[in-house]
């Protein structure tokens, strides 16, 4: 009996140990089987989404084909991590900005791994095949007109031209280079160019003719300068050369913007003389509008007004003033990257870049404030506003004003006779969506929009020639063209 009873023990006590064993095995699988649901539960990259993103938020200064990240250089990495890092904490000496607000991680995430999958293997070559064909008649609202290429050979960021009285034109690179251009196409280096320094949103930038080019041979060239005393930091400046074949002879600084700053943004700058002979500088606020664009002793943020020498009219609204900057003409502006002169009133107009949204075309008047960032009509690029106010008493309101952006860059007004219906009308060159912007005009009053040669790529300057016809330079490929209405 006692070996009977210490038999059974034995059998329940195994029996026992079974049955844990299963539960510890059958609790292990479940977990494991758990764990394997958890790794499998991937999250999905919503490229929709990161593609609408990306157009609100990158198109405008990347491009919406990527141009910017095709062939690219980069500064501070390639990968999926490196990219998001960037967009993320941005890089606001360079004119990124942080976006760790406006996105979620994931977002951010996925913004990167879109960037990388629409220019894995994709060449500038690329680029210029998907442009649209422009080559036939096309259709305005009140104009039928084509497109005649001058050239379409410019290597990197074309960004000023200007007419010669022989029919040839001088052209920017934002690289540092200065070219001729003739009307079959050949292009030639210009040599005697100051010092550009071409970093970030920096380079050669702007060019114009003197009003009597003729009998001076005067050319002025805007750029990014470097300090002689510290060559971290730069400003915009100006310097006039004589030419002569294909040579700047003489050249020298005759304006600088200052402070010198060490970030690589909002530089401006365009050129333009008025009909007394002064000539018009814009400087942008250089990714400092909390400091510079609303105080008037120094240069940044401002309209400047200088005579043809770079000396200051005694008639500027602050001459003489202790503590301001005597070339002041006008303040509190952005990013101004459009300067033309009205063909009617001879008046000055400037356009110049929003932050997301609220870009703007002003009246250049004596002393007047343009309201940045006190007022205006854009946000933050993180969505957050900047300031709750868009009118202020002796701050000015825009002409017209763009929301959402479309990251005007050079304008004109026609002047000519050739364009029917166009006359007076401004013409405003979109790098964010790619087309040339037709404000159709009154006088000073905008009356109606068109949106034309949709796609052609990200239009740098708009210009009306000597000649009498409109001029547009397009980056994306590099093209100079001409537009002839059909009669």
């Amino acid at each position: 009996m006692k070996n009977l009873n210490k038999f059974k023990f034995i059998f329940r006590s195994l029996l026992f140990l079974a049955i844990v064993f299963s539960c510890s095995n059958q609790t292990e699988t479940t977990q494991n089987d758990d764990t394997q649901e958890e790794e499998e539960e991937e999250v999905v990259t919503d490229f929709a989404q990161a593609a609408i993103n990306y157009t609100n938020h990158c198109g405008g200064c990347h491009g919406q084909k990527f141009e910017s990240f095709i062939e690219r250089q980069w500064s501070y990495g390639s990968t999926s991590e490196d990219i998001s890092n960037s967009i993320s904490v941005g890089y606001e000496s360079n004119g990124m900005p942080s976006y760790k607000n406006a996105f979620t991680d994931q977002e951010i995430k996925d913004l990167a791994d879109y960037i990388l999958r629409e220019i894995e293997g994709k060449t500038k070559a690329d680029i210029e095949a998907e442009n649209p064909n422009l080559s036939g008649i096309m259709q305005s609202d009140d104009l039928s007109f084509r497109l005649e290429t001058i050239t379409n050979q410019f290597s990197g960021i074309p960004w000023g031209m200007v007419q010669l009285p022989d029919g040839d034109f001088l052209v920017t690179q934002r690289e540092g280079n200065l070219f001729r251009v003739t009307s079959d196409g050949t292009i030639s280096e210009i040599s005697g160019i100051p010092n550009v320094v071409a970093q970030g949103q920096g380079g050669l930038l702007d060019v114009i003719l003197h009003p009597d080019f003729e009998n001076n041979a005067y050319v002025y060239l805007s750029y990014s300068s470097a300090n002689p005393s510290n060559s971290s930091q730069k400003t915009t400046a100006v310097a006039r050369g004589s030419l002569s074949g294909n040579t700047l002879e003489g050249t020298n600084e005759i304006f600088v913007a200052e402070p010198y700053l060490s970030n690589t943004n909002h530089y401006g700058s365009r050129l333009v003389f008025d009909n007394g002979g002064y000539l018009y500088v814009t400087v942008g606020d250089r990714g400092n509008r909390d400091t510079y664009p609303q105080t008037l002793n120094n240069g940044v943020g401002k309209i400047h007004r200088l005579m043809d020498n770079g000396t200051i009219p005694t008639d500027n609204p602050f001459y003489n003033m202790q503590n301001h900057d005597w070339s002041v003409f006008g303040y509190g502006v952005r990013n101004p990257q459009g300067l033309a002169k009205h063909p009617v009133t001879g008046a000055i107009w400037e356009g110049e870049h929003g932050p997301q949204g609220g870009d703007e075309i002003n009246i250049v008047s004596s002393g007047n404030n343009y309201g940045w960032p006190v007022i205006t009509y854009g946000i933050n690029y993180d969505g957050t506003p900047i300031t709750n106010q868009t009118a202020m008493d002796g701050m000015e309101q825009p002409i017209h004003y763009w929301v959402p952006s479309i990251a005007p860059c050079g304008m004109d007004f026609v002047s000519s006779n050739f364009y029917g219906n166009w006359q007076n009308d401004l013409f405003v060159g979109s790098l964010k969506f790619r087309y040339l912007h037709r404000l159709k005009m009154n006088g000073n009053t905008v009356i109606g929009q068109e949106e034309l040669l949709s796609d052609i790529g990200r239009v740098r300057d708009v210009q009306m020639g000597n000649d009498g016809y409109l001029y547009i330079l397009v980056e994306g490929p590099g093209r100079l063209l001409r537009l002839v209405a059909e009669q």
